[in-house]
């Protein structure tokens, strides 16, 4: 199969689809691989790193399109990559389509096999291929927010853990899936008062029976939500419901009952965001302030540490990368039930519920 690996042009997104050693692998199966022009310079690797594994650099996005049966990519296409993606075409990458009606729309309009890395599902419910960008993107919430808690940034000038004699930061964390239990990780590590709520009870109590005593669990409602979000420093939200839009946990009225400079960062964002004031931002304008609350939204954080990103990425999609190669995509995904549930719109047609639902479409 060839197999393409075109440069991420979304806004500061500096990742890569697949490493050198990721090329290896395919080209040690007599596959073809065609990387663009300097697509993993970004995150630390040469195209001379990719000739030595056996692909072959091409000077252009549409060379890569244009030559590749199956693409290889890190974030949705944006609308420049629309007309480029070709019938029958595999595009294999994080599409979050139930956040974009624009995005649906041009890919059922390309007639291609668009397969989703959040969707990918094993039989146990777990989400392997999002699970390394949530460990990322959930420690990196941590690092933004107590930045942003900064005075010369609009935040209420806290720093997260204190210092002796003068308490630490307040931080409210709303999901205990992978995303809040890595941002909880970071936080207690730095010394704040951490609360994590959930719905889940098995998840609470994981988080419970895991935890050093400055993370607190408690049960996921608008009422506990008002009552912490009043002295709250610090919100992640990280709820996410697979494939669909995230509820909306705190809406435009909450705002005015939280301190000036809280900072709210919504890792959910693509899925919609967990905040009713939620709008994605980049890594180059990544804050807005609303009713003094500074909102950090960026819609592709682990693009900022794309090395680390790039290698755990390449790490679980690999595996699912030679099996579409050597098999095609039918029957990799026939045989693969995991793969198969990443299966989001197939030559036209909407195959997975909550994008159809989403958007009031048919499914096929």
């Amino acid at each position: 199969m060839k197999i393409g690996v075109p440069i991420e042009i979304k806004n500061n997104e500096n990742r890569v689809g697949m490493t050198p050693s990721g090329v290896f692998e395919l080209t040690k199966r007599d596959h073809e691989v065609f990387v663009q022009k300097n697509a993993g310079f970004n995150s630390g690797f040469l195209d001379e790193d990719y000739i030595e594994t056996g692909a072959k650099i091409l000077d252009t996005i549409e060379e890569i399109y244009a030559i590749a049966e199956m693409i290889v990519k890190v974030k949705e296409p944006i609308e420049p990559e629309y007309k480029l993606i070709q019938p029958n075409q595999v595009v294999f990458t994080y599409f979050h389509f139930a956040s974009s009606e624009a995005l649906t729309n041009a890919m059922i309009e390309s007639k291609s096999i668009c397969i989703a890395y959040e969707t990918v599902e094993d039989a146990d419910g777990t989400l392997p291929l999002l699970i390394p960008m949530s460990e990322v993107a959930g420690r990196m919430s941590i690092q933004q927010g107590a930045k942003y808690l900064e005075k010369p940034i609009k935040g209420r000038g806290i720093l997260l853990g204190g210092v002796p004699g003068v308490p630490p930061a307040k931080v409210l964390i709303l999901g205990a899936g992978i995303v809040g239990y890595q941002a909880a990780k970071m936080a207690a590590g730095l010394g704040a008062h951490v609360v994590i709520m959930d719905i889940n009870m098995k998840a609470l109590r994981y988080v419970s029976d895991s935890m050093p005593n400055n993370v607190i669990s408690e049960f996921s409602s608008e009422y506990n939500i008002r009552k912490h979000i009043k002295d709250a420093d610090l919100i992640v939200g990280g709820v996410l419901i697979k494939g669909a839009k995230a509820p909306k946990l705190i809406t435009r009225d909450m705002l005015k009952e939280m301190q000036p400079g809280t900072v709210m960062v919504d890792v959910a964002v693509d899925q919609g965001g967990c905040f009713e004031t939620t709008k994605p931002t980049t890594h180059q304008d990544p804050t807005y302030i609303i009713d003094e609350v500074v909102h950090y939204t960026v819609a592709n954080m682990p693009g900022a540490v794309p090395y680390t990103s790039t290698m755990a990425l390449t790490n679980v999609t690999l595996p699912y990368v030679v099996k579409l190669a050597n098999e095609g995509w039918e029957k990799a995904c026939e045989n693969n039930a995991p793969l198969e549930k990443g299966l989001n719109i197939v030559k036209g047609e909407i195959v997975y519920k909550e994008i159809a639902e989403a958007f009031d479409m048919e499914m096929a």
